[in-house]
Parts: C-alpha cells; structure tokens; sequence
C-alpha cells in the first residue's frame, strides 16, 4: 500500500502522484511502458521528442479474459506552478485484455504527444482492472480530466498499477521543487 506520509519512499508517493491524482492503492498488475525501446521507471526524465509517438504497453499476468482501462494525464498542465487545466488527458483506451497490450483494446481518446511549455510536467499512466465491459464514453474536452472522478462515474474502483515520467520542452532546464511538508 503507498502511504501518503511525509516519509516514504515510494516513487509514487515523493513524485506526489499519490496526493495529486490518486489517492493510495495497493498494487495488483504489473504496467510496462516502453517509448522507443526505453522501458519508463518512476520519474524518468524523457525528452518531448522521445514521447511523440505512443508508447507500447505490456499488462503482466496470466488471464487474457480480465480487461483493464487506462488514462494517460498531465497533472502539470498548463504549468506547474498554475496547473489550472489539472489533468489533461493525453490519452484513454479501455477493454485491454491482460497478457496483452494497448494495442488490443479500444481506444476512447486518441494519443496526444507531451509538449510541455512551462516547467517540469509529471505524465501519469494509471491502470484500472474492470470488472465488466462496458461502454466507456470520450470527455468533451481534455482538460480538467479527473482521474478520480472518473473511476468513480465508470465504477473501476482502485488503480491497480501506476507509473510517470517526467518531462519539459526542449533547451528546458532546472528540477522539480515541491514546497516543505
């Protein structure tokens, strides 16, 4: 379980994904993303160039009739220190069969490549384990995603598997500060 304390160690939970976007889970499924034969770990620091094209995704366990949905949001837009769009989603599909990949589901809102403008961004995949196949309908908009929210409308329950990156436009430079707890 990731705690949401002051003293963990859990990427997750440093990087403020937890806090955030999520609030803490325990992790059942194991997510793989790979960009460019890179496969991502918590808090890598990719190039906009390195993101342009989706990523391939690999859903480890045994049973391809368990489906999964997953959002792809920026918790940073337009931002950091303003995220006044906090979550643009960069990209949904649902009805991922386990065992397999992105590729096999339905994608409900196409991949739109990380161009940050301002600061360092966090991009956060998170994975939901369905319960029942069902339709799962496109937002009017990309901003203002809520990742909660939308578990919660759709009934997907806890994540089951997260991971992010980090990223700034190109000749961008400095780290992330995050304020004293």
């Amino acid at each position: 379980m990731f705690s949401s304390s002051g003293q963990s160690r859990e990427p997750l939970v440093v990087g403020r994904v937890v806090g955030d976007i999520l609030d803490p889970f325990v992790r059942t499924a194991t997510l793989k993303v790979v960009y460019n034969n890179r496969e991502l770990t918590n808090g890598s620091e990719l190039k906009p160039s390195m993101v342009a094209s989706e990523p391939r995704l690999e859903i480890g366990s045994r049973d391809m009739r368990t489906l999964y949905t997953l959002v792809m949001v920026d918790p940073d837009a337009p931002s950091p220190s303003n995220p006044t769009e906090r979550e643009h989603l960069h990209w949904m599909v649902t009805d991922i069969p386990e065992t397999t990949g992105v590729r096999f589901g339905n994608e409900i809102v196409s991949y739109e490549s990380p161009r940050p403008k301002a600061g360092i961004h966090r991009f956060v995949f998170v994975l939901f384990r369905q319960t029942v196949q069902q339709t799962i309908y496109a937002p009017g908009w990309r901003q203002n995603f809520n990742t909660r929210d939308f578990a919660a409308l759709y009934n997907l329950g806890p994540p089951v598997a997260s991971i992010y990156f980090n990223c700034q436009r190109a000749g961008g430079c400095g780290g992330r500060r995050y304020p004293n707890q």
